[in-house]
């Protein structure tokens, strides 16, 4: 399974930079580099607190895909 993620869309939504989205979640703005780019799979806290930033559900920013087998 994969794990497809929106927070780069709400962060720029929301005119945030990723290290300001980090400071915000007291996280290292590498690991929401990382996020974004779908090389990190965020801790159930990490994830809640991202999605409280952005007042929205969890499922609304995180959701894991079936990857396809060529």
């Amino acid at each position: 399974m994969a794990l497809k993620t929106k927070v780069k869309e709400y962060r720029e939504k929301a005119g945030l930079k990723q290290s300001e989205l980090a400071e915000l979640v007291h996280a290292r703005r590498e690991t929401i580099v990382h996020l974004e780019s779908g090389k990190y799979n965020p801790s159930l806290k990490l994830a809640m607190d991202i999605a409280k930033v952005f007042h929205v559900a969890v499922v609304e920013l995180f959701e894991f895909t079936e990857e396809q087998s060529l």
